[in-house]
């Protein structure tokens, strides 16, 4: 049986260099998908402050316009974050359909 390895045994990390998360579509990794009601918004740019993969997607006025799947996550961090409640939510998470 091997032993496990010490901090010591493990090889060097990688590192990428700043502005390449573009490259990476992350989108696959989701077991949760944000759905977006644009009528709902109230443009307070809290989930696209708060999202960890830049998913939000602003339009050309710089309004909330959507959700980029091929980045998502599934956090629900943006879910948690939208100060807007009950039956007038503007993001809700669903199980994502395969």
């Amino acid at each position: 049986m091997k032993k496990n390895m010490g901090w010591r045994e493990l090889g060097q990390g990688d590192s990428l260099p700043a502005g390449t998360a573009a490259e990476f579509q992350t989108g696959d990794w989701r077991r949760e998908r944000p759905i977006f009601n644009k009528e709902n918004c109230i443009q307070c740019y809290f989930c696209w402050i708060y999202c960890p993969d830049a998913a939000i997607i602003l339009d050309e006025n710089k309004k909330v316009a959507g959700i980029d799947y091929r980045y998502c996550k599934g956090c629900g961090i943006c879910d948690r974050e939208c100060p807007t409640k009950k039956e007038k939510r503007a993001i809700i998470m669903k199980e994502e359909k395969k």
